[in-house]
């Protein structure tokens, strides 16, 4: 499996791009905003002659959402999201002009609601998804055992927790979250967050100050 990280949009947030032998490949939160962003989503799948398959979302806070309308205009392919974010679709204009931010289009409407436990699937790989809410209600992670890697959105950071001060965040909700969802992979597991550097969940039981 190989993962692409792209850094986009004034959050800094991450975008992956996940693709295996097949070429069959899904993006992981599409955070590209403007023109070079998006140009660089369709160069590398073009360069590396992928076909994408899914438009898949941790959670739907702006930043990570920015880039789903362009791509269901540009492949057809609907964003997947689970249905307790729904509620920052519908406020999605508002929440980017608070910011100053260029958006005057609609955010594209999510095509198939992502439940607990749901398999993500491409090519020959496997996504299983796990519901891990505080930072937003309907945040989840995608874990591949197979390849011991887990992308978490803006739960977990390397050194760090998400924030819980935004619309139906909740810190208890969020520890909870941490500790009995993702501290029960393996400690080898590489964490892919939302935001920043990969870590482990190893390294997170050990050195997080947050947990």
């Amino acid at each position: 499996m190989t993962i692409k990280t792209f850094t986009f949009n004034p959050f800094q947030e991450n975008t992956y791009i996940v693709h295996d032998e097949t070429n069959e490949a899904v993006i992981i939160d599409a955070g590209c905003l403007n023109k070079d962003e998006k140009s660089a989503i369709i160069n590398y799948l073009e360069e590396k002659k992928l076909t994408l398959k899914r438009v898949i979302n941790t959670h739907l806070h702006l930043d990570h959402q920015f880039g789903n309308k362009f791509l269901f205009d540009t492949f057809g392919i609907k964003p997947e999201a689970n249905i307790e974010d729904e509620f920052l679709v519908e406020s999605f204009v508002t929440q980017a002009r608070s910011f100053g931010l260029p958006v005057s289009e609609e955010a594209q409407a999510i095509g198939n609601y992502i439940a607990e436990y749901q398999e993500i699937k491409f090519g020959n790989s496997i996504f299983t998804t796990l519901l891990v809410p505080g930072h937003s209600p309907g945040s989840v992670a995608f874990y591949s055992e197979k390849e011991g890697i887990v992308f978490v959105g803006d739960v977990l950071f390397r050194g760090s927790i998400g924030r819980t001060d935004l619309p139906k965040g909740d810190f208890a909700t969020l520890i909870l979250s941490i500790t009995k969802k993702l501290f029960l992979l393996p400690d080898s597991t590489v964490v892919y967050s939302g935001h920043g550097p990969t870590t482990t969940i190893g390294y997170e039981k050990k050195n997080n100050p947050y947990l």
